[in-house]
């Protein structure tokens, strides 16, 4: 996984199953060893959310509607694609809101892998189907766990 800062906020994740497509930031700084720390925590699951500033440069109004709806997704549970549509005013914009989490810069971050498919299964993710399902496991394990996080816009 490779994690990108650019003007004090993360601006990009990409998955190991992607290659990143503009230069990466190969220095360290404080907001990287803290996203990087911040994940370490989510993965071994003692966070829900994660407290980062972030960066949504370059993305369209109607992809950033999208993203900040994923933010309210809780920890551990699903939208579909139409209830995600629906509560960003596009009922019929299912379709774009697959769109918008297929280009997610933040993946993880912005939890778009608790999108699922009409019919209650997980279909489609950047970083492959399999990651896709083991971080719903893995919410669902720790979902009654942990107290509340923020992310900071």
């Amino acid at each position: 996984m490779t994690i990108q800062e650019n003007d004090g906020k993360i601006s990009r994740v990409y998955l190991p199953n992607s290659e990143p497509c503009v230069n990466i930031t190969e220095s360290s700084s404080g907001l990287l060893e803290e996203a990087k720390n911040q994940f370490g925590e989510y993965f071994n699951g003692a966070r829900k959310a994660f407290e980062l500033p972030l960066s949504f440069d370059g993305c369209g109004d109607f992809y950033i509607k999208v993203y900040l709806r994923l933010l309210k997704i809780p920890y551990g549970e699903t939208a579909s694609y139409k209830q995600i549509a629906e509560a960003v005013g596009c009922p019929k914009g299912y379709r774009a809101v697959g769109s918008a989490n297929n280009k997610n810069p933040l993946p993880i971050i912005i939890p778009c892998h608790r999108v699922i498919g009409g019919g209650g299964k997980p279909v489609g993710y950047a970083g492959g189907i399999d990651l896709k399902i083991k971080l719903l496991e893995l919410e669902k394990l720790n979902a009654c766990l942990m107290p509340d996080n923020r992310i900071f816009l």
